[in-house]
This record gives structure tokens, C-alpha cells and sequence, in this order.
């Protein structure tokens, strides 16, 4: 009987310790806590989180929306420091329709010498704000004393005037979350429709009840009669309608190669603003379809009435023009001149800052600058150039109608059956290769008539990238060769932004890294400079621990020091697709000579296979020949973007190649 009393009275403690989530309020026992109960190698764990969003009224602003934020986090060690840091994005409109934060309160808890709870508080030098664009503010809270094993909790409320535009409630991180809920009441006159994002499947709880809001608004007095002013108190009684969202012990998404945005795949909930119906008022639609939205971006000043203006361009695209007739030289030539001409000032949208005039005269602008500049030069030489609107990675993909999907426009040119895409923010850009984080699905065109269609983002054409090594095995082991390197497409796209800048000795840091004892030398690249041509590299290089010795029999990889040494898939299951942001193919041919005195004693055997039906191949095939092996090796993957339903055979062909790729040759002495 004593037992049973002692294990109830444990299970009370450990549920009473598991739900004690009020600020302010953190126990000895999770301060204590080492590691993560059921995720031992979590840096971090989310203890507490929740949301609490509701609506009040103003005369000035209407309906607006408050959502009060509270987390509480367990840092187990230092590489759990990064969530010491919060960052909130708040949108900035015009006038007083911006959003806001106020009643930020935050401690860090520890345990001092004596094994007793402290906390020290965040000071104001610890909140600081950066502006990310002209209309994106962020605010930074950055916790104080942070050290392994400590615990921060921070509250605070966000006003925000745009009731068409939500942000996400997520409820899962790369983290253990241990609690998270959501309580979100609105009022009957505007309805929301629920997106769930995730795999994770959770359960949306819908209530309600009547609520009174009391408020007032000042009626200005007769002008010719000098009436004074009064301020008018009113009350409303409305149904207030609820959601809520309780989760329990949500596992973390581990993040693993070639991931994308972790972000797109985390549960989540979204509120999409449908209709409004207020009191003795029509209906309003909201985004109700893809065409609604992109019509409505399209007729906006700062979208589709900057396509309109030509003058402060007209004569300098007339000169750069004048005697061309064919349509791709034309394209050709504004692409390059608005590259040129104009710097990206690293701030992302849909929407200009300045309009294109100004941008055009300062020679700087944001993404809607730049690439609505070009599409109405296109326009202007009489090309079908239309913008096309697209969610960058960060953004995630615009899965449902909203304007706010996008954050990001780009140029498209139709010929014939076919769109060729330009985003002249990147100098380094060249028709339709898009920077890796704008390869995300889908854009949506949006033509001058006012219909729109998707268009892929995600290129058909293979990236393709060549090597030839010629090496030799010299005295003392060491392997000496000579390495050059041919790329297109992508992979071009991604040598220029990576080396353009670098200096010579970063350059050879940077082709040693993870090479083991491999010295680089004469390194010469071509076209690095040159757009619309594959870049070239050779180089040079001394290897001095590719070669074994064991019992005078030496054994090394004929793929040296660039196969892959461990598969970067490790997971037993994957629950988000696997993106390798664009198609490619990899081309190597190894020629090694062998040193005098040697014969081969043992290849590894040729091989190939492939991944699902037209998803990637592996091709190796080796010989020998009068004292020289040789080597060729063809890695191609035809998908960008792979399901996860498919991540256990993925696996195993990377397991096969990477295999395939350490199988050593021997040599015997003759």
C-alpha cells in the first residue's frame, strides 16, 4: 500500500513539474534536467510555448489583432546558445498601419553555487531593432548570461492592423517542443479558413461565445457654428468565435542534407482572411483564387503602374538598340545593360521602395525595382515580357491564394511555348539560371490583360560539371597530378558568386578543404568573369596520404581526394522531400600511372545502377592499360526535388556510390 501511495504521489509530482508554465515560475528540477528525456542529443528543447491572439477595436484602425507570445527554452549546451537570440518581423505599412511589440519581459534562470534558482533580466540593451527593407522591421531580443544548462523565457505582444495577413503559428521546430497552444478568437464579422502545414496531424478545437468591447471615437463639432468637439463612447455585443490547438511532446525535424528550407516542412497553422461581413455592409472577398490575387498585385501603383512608366529609360534602351532587329539580341542586350546599370540593394519584394524612376537615377533598388525596370524595357522593344511573381525558399511555397505568398518578382519573356526567365538583381545571372534559394517550384505570370498561369521555376536542363585528373604515384607514396574542372549552368552560376571575390590564398584554403594532406598549386581559373560560358579551373596538387603501404602491397581509391568519404543521408526515415535545388550530372575521368616496379593485382569491378525509373544513375567503369588505370565515373540526378517517399531507396543508391567510390586498387610489387 506504501508503494502505491509513493508512486501516486510521484506521478503527481512529475505532472504538476511537466505543467507549471507560468512566467517567472521555473523549477529547480528542470534547471537540473541534463539532457532531453526523449531526444538525448537535442542542443535545446522548447519547454513552453504558446499563442494567444485576439481582436479589439479602434476608431482609427477597426478590427486589429493582438497576439500575446510566451516561450520558455532549456539550452542543454553551447551549441544551443543560437536560441538565446529571438528575432519578430514586423511589416511596416504606411501611416499608423504598422506593426508593433510592447510588454517584453524575459530572464535567464540558473542555479547559482548553492543549487538555488536565480535569474538575471533582459535589459533594454538587450532588445535593438535592424531594418531589413523598407517595409520589414526586426526586432532582436538577445538573452543575457547564457550557459549550458540554463533556461530563458521571454513574453511579449504583437499589435498588428493586418487582419488579412497572419503569420503562421508554428508548432514544431529542429528542436523537441515539449508543450505548444494556440487559442486564436475573432470576431463574427471576418472569417478565416485554416491551412495545416506538416505532416504532423493535430486537432482544431471551434468555439465560441458573445463579447462586448467598449470603445470611442471623437465627433468633431459644427465648423460654421464653432461646435466643440465630443468624444462619443459606444459599445458592441458580437459572437467571438475560437480556435484552439493543444500539442504534447512534438518531435524535432531533423535537419539533414540537402534540406532546402527546413522551415517549409514544420507544423504549423495558417489563418487566411476569407470574407468580412460586417453589420448593414456587402460581403468582401479575400484571395479567393490565383487569378483575384495576382489581378489585384498587378493593378497596384507599386506593381503594375511601374510597368507604364518609359520615359526616364526611353532614349538610353533607344541607343542600345538602335539597327537591332532580332528579338534575342535584344533580350541579350537590356539583360546586360540593366545588370550593369543597376546594384541590388539586398532587399527583397514584390513591391517597389522608391518607384523605378528614382531607382533608375540612384542606380540602385529592390528585387520589384530592378526586375519590373526590365520587364518594362522588354516591353518596350516589343518583346512579351510580363513579371512573374515568386515565393522565395525562406518565404516557403505559396501553397493557397494570398498576396502575401510572394515576397519576390522576376522577368519573364514568352517565345513560342516557352518562358525565359531573367532576375537581373544577381550580375552574375544569365537567362533562366535563377539564384538556388528563387528555385522554389512555381511563379506565378501575370500578363497585361490581367490572366495569370504558374510557371516553373526549377530548370529542365541538366547543370553539368566535367573533371579530368591525370596522376602519378611518386616515391615516398606521394601522388602528384594535375586537376581541371569544367562547369555549366548552375554550377557556373555558383563558381562565380563563390571565387569571383576571393583572394588567391582563400581560393587554395578553400579547394584544400577536406582534401586531408593535399597541397594545391597554380591555380588558374577561365570565364570566371565571363557570362554565357563554362567556367574553368586547373590546378596542380601533391597528396600525401592517398596511398597504403601494407606489407608491401599498396592500396589507394582511384577516385583520390574527391569521392564522398560518408553518405550525407543517415536518417531511418525522412519526412520532407530531398531538393537538389537543380538537375546535374557529373562527368570524371581519372588517368593514374602506375610507379615502376608495380603491377595491378586487383580492381575494383565495373559497375551501374540507377534510382527509381528516371530519378539518377551511377556509372564506373575502370581499366588498365601499359602501366596507366583509368578511370570514368557519371553521377547524374534528373530531379531537383524528391519525394519523400522515396528517401530509403535515395539512401541506399548514395550508400552504393559512396562504396563504390572508397573501393581501393592494389598494387603488388612484380
Amino acid at each position: 500500500m506504501k508503494i502505491k501511495i509513493f508512486i501516486l504521489i510521484l506521478m503527481i509530482s512529475q505532472f504538476s513539474f511537466s505543467q507549471n508554465f507560468k512566467f517567472g515560475k521555473v523549477s529547480k528540477e528542470e534547471l537540473e534536467q541534463k539532457e532531453h528525456p526523449k531526444t538525448p542529443s537535442a542542443n535545446a528543447a522548447v519547454l513552453y510555448r504558446s499563442f494567444n491572439t485576439h481582436f479589439d477595436y479602434s476608431q482609427e484602425l477597426g478590427f486589429y489583432l493582438e497576439t500575446d507570445v510566451f516561450e520558455r527554452i532549456k539550452i542543454y549546451n553551447k551549441e544551443g546558445f543560437d536560441y538565446g537570440t529571438k528575432e519578430i518581423r514586423l511589416y511596416q505599412g504606411k501611416g499608423n498601419h504598422k506593426e508593433s511589440v510592447f510588454g517584453v519581459k524575459a530572464y535567464t534562470y540558473y542555479l547559482d553555487e548553492n543549487r538555488k534558482v536565480e535569474k538575471i533580466k533582459l535589459k533594454k540593451e538587450g532588445v535593438f531593432e535592424e531594418k531589413v527593407s523598407k517595409t520589414n522591421l526586426l526586432k532582436k531580443i538577445t538573452m543575457p548570461n547564457l550557459n549550458e544548462g540554463c533556461i530563458i523565457e521571454y513574453k511579449y505582444t504583437i499589435k498588428s492592423p493586418f487582419t488579412y495577413n497572419i503569420d503562421s503559428y508554428r508548432f514544431q521546430e529542429t528542436i523537441p517542443v515539449n508543450e505548444v497552444s494556440l487559442v486564436f478568437k475573432v470576431p463574427e464579422y471576418l472569417m478565416y479558413k485554416t491551412h495545416q502545414k506538416g505532416w504532423l496531424n493535430f486537432k482544431i478545437n471551434k468555439g465560441g461565445k458573445d463579447r462586448k468591447i467598449e470603445y470611442s471615437y471623437i465627433q468633431k463639432g459644427v465648423t460654421n457654428g464653432g461646435g466643440l468637439d465630443k468624444t462619443i463612447k459606444n459599445e458592441i455585443t458580437f459572437r467571438e468565435n475560437s480556435y484552439t490547438v493543444n500539442m504534447h511532446d512534438v518531435p524535432a525535424v531533423i535537419e539533414e542534407a540537402y534540406s532546402g528550407n527546413i522551415n517549409n516542412y514544420l507544423s504549423s497553422l495558417k489563418f487566411e482572411l476569407s470574407y468580412t461581413k460586417y453589420p448593414n455592409s456587402p460581403t468582401k472577398s479575400y484571395a479567393s483564387n490565383w487569378d483575384f490575387v495576382a489581378k489585384s498585385i498587378y493593378e497596384s501603383q507599386e506593381f503594375g503602374g511601374q510597368l507604364e512608366k518609359i520615359k526616364y529609360f526611353k532614349s538610353d534602351i533607344d541607343n542600345l538598340l538602335s539597327g537591332v532587329s532580332n528579338p534575342n539580341e535584344k533580350m541579350a542586350r537590356i539583360f546586360d545593360f540593366v545588370k550593369n546599370k543597376m546594384t541590388w540593394n539586398k532587399y527583397n519584394g514584390k513591391f517597389v521602395f522608391e518607384g523605378v524612376k528614382d531607382a533608375y537615377k540612384k542606380g540602385t533598388g529592390n528585387t520589384a525595382e530592378i526586375n519590373l525596370m526590365l520587364t518594362a524595357m522588354f516591353r518596350y522593344a516589343k518583346l512579351n515580357a510580363n513579371p512573374i511573381l515568386v515565393s522565395t525558399k525562406n518565404n516557403g511555397i505559396p501553397i493557397m491564394a494570398t498576396r502575401n505568398g510572394f515576397n519576390y518578382v522576376i522577368s519573364g519573356v514568352e517565345v513560342k511555348n516557352a518562358v525565359y526567365l531573367f532576375d537581373a538583381t544577381n550580375k552574375n545571372s544569365e537567362v533562366n539560371i535563377l539564384k538556388p534559394n528563387l528555385l522554389n517550384w512555381q511563379g506565378r505570370l501575370i500578363r497585361e490583360e490581367g490572366s495569370s498561369t504558374w510557371v516553373p521555376l526549377i530548370p529542365t536542363k541538366l547543370a553539368v560539371k566535367d573533371v579530368m585528373i591525370s596522376a602519378s604515384i611518386e616515391d615516398g607514396l606521394l601522388v602528384k597530378g594535375k586537376l581541371q574542372k569544367r562547369q555549366t549552368g548552375h554550377y557556373s552560376q555558383h563558381a562565380r558568386n563563390k571565387y569571383e571575390n576571393m583572394s588567391a590564398d582563400d581560393v587554395r584554403k578553400e579547394l584544400e578543404k577536406e582534401k586531408g594532406e593535399t597541397e594545391i598549386s597554380d591555380i588558374e581559373f577561365t570565364n570566371l568573369d565571363v557570362l554565357n560560358k563554362p567556367v574553368g579551373l586547373k590546378y596542380n596538387f601533391e597528396s600525401a596520404d592517398i596511398v597504403e603501404d601494407i606489407s608491401g602491397k599498396l592500396y589507394f581509391s582511384p577516385m583520390l581526394f574527391i569521392g564522398e568519404k560518408e553518405n550525407p543521408f543517415k536518417m531511418e526515415d525522412r519526412k520532407y522531400p530531398i531538393d537538389f535545388s537543380f538537375p546535374k550530372k557529373d562527368r570524371i575521368t581519372v588517368n593514374i600511372k602506375i610507379p615502376e616496379g608495380y603491377k595491378v593485382e586487383s580492381l575494383p569491378k565495373n559497375t551501374s545502377f540507377s534510382f527509381g525509373e528516371n530519378g539518377g544513375s551511377f556509372k564506373y567503369l575502370i581499366s588498365e592499360t601499359n602501366g596507366t588505370v583509368k578511370l570514368s565515373v557519371d553521377f547524374t540526378i534528373n530531379q531537383s526535388l524528391i519525394s519523400p517517399n522515396e528517401y530509403i531507396i535515395l539512401k541506399g543508391f548514395f550508400q552504393l556510390m559512396i562504396e563504390k567510390g572508397n573501393e581501393k586498387i592494389v598494387l603488388s610489387k612484380i
